[in-house]
């Protein structure tokens, strides 16, 4: 399985995003798909800085002590999104756990300057958990994002060892709390496979998903960004064992599911917001 070689507008993406000097969790995170993403002018754009201030054992963005958050960085984001041209634009941001409402203020100014500025472009949010903090959730949610996105990442059994510093339960809390809060705010979620977990425990994620009502699911390949720092990749699923999961979690409930090796949260995020748009309508 390849990758294709940049192409079309690449290196009009790179101009701007460089020029907007917000991070991308495409670049961060080491993302397969960059080349292609990038080639259509699409990005994900990563607000908050580049240093988390955790530790996840699967995941390639720097942790260190952060940096405050840039006070233009919503009016440069929304700069860069307009010039991109961009319909669809999904905003995710590395853990602020040094901050009193951990960046929820800060993610909302974002959302509102993309909305002012693209009035046309719809915003997927996509933070980290808050510690399921009600008050930082209906902070973003009352910035009227048009999806909300909060990663599952793995099955239960694995969380404590590779996600140490998140909690499984807590990130169901967070997806049930935006239903509570904006029952009519679509809700997403993403899990990984390769890192030791079963099928059986794969359903038992997605019916966890769909029990706090969650409307769209993405399921990806783990793949290990360093050597020596991260967790080994235990198996290779195949196209047809994605197959198979994207099947089960259609006929558990998701309005909208993308299965597959190289799926990844914000891939393709524009059709698969649109798709579940359409049939949440219905």
């Amino acid at each position: 399985m390849k990758r294709p070689l940049p192409s079309g507008d690449f290196a009009r993406t790179v101009d701007i995003v460089s020029d907007s000097g917000v991070a991308t969790v495409c670049q961060e995170a080491r993302c397969p798909n960059l080349s292609e993403c990038w080639s259509r002018r699409h990005a994900t754009f990563m607000i908050l800085g580049d240093k988390c201030t955790r530790r996840c054992h699967y995941c390639a963005v720097a942790t260190a002590k952060p940096d405050p958050p840039e006070r233009d960085e919503p009016d440069r984001l929304a700069l860069a999104v307009e010039r991109l041209n961009l319909r669809h634009v999904v905003l995710t941001a590395v853990a602020r756990d040094d901050l009193g409402d951990e960046g929820a203020g800060h993610f909302a100014l974002c959302v509102t300057a993309i909305h002012e500025r693209c009035p046309d472009t719809s915003v997927e949010v996509l933070p980290a958990d808050f510690h399921a903090r009600r008050e930082c959730i209906e902070t973003l949610c009352l910035s009227e994002p048009e999806l909300f996105n909060h990663n599952l990442e793995m099955v239960e059994r694995l969380t404590p060892t590779i996600r140490p510093q998140g909690k499984y339960r807590r990130s169901l809390e967070v997806l049930r709390l935006v239903k509570e809060i904006a029952p009519r705010l679509i809700t997403k979620s993403g899990l990984m496979v390769g890192l030791g977990e079963t099928v059986d425990e794969l359903h038992e994620s997605l019916d966890d998903l769909r029990g706090v009502d969650c409307d769209v699911v993405t399921i990806g390949q783990y793949l290990q960004p360093t050597l020596h720092h991260h967790a080994p990749v235990v198996e290779y699923y195949t196209p047809e064992s994605f197959d198979s999961l994207g099947e089960y979690a259609k006929s558990v409930g998701f309005v909208s599911v993308a299965s597959g090796p190289f799926v990844r949260s914000s891939y393709n995020a524009d059709a698969v917001f649109l798709e579940s748009k359409r049939r949440l309508a219905k």
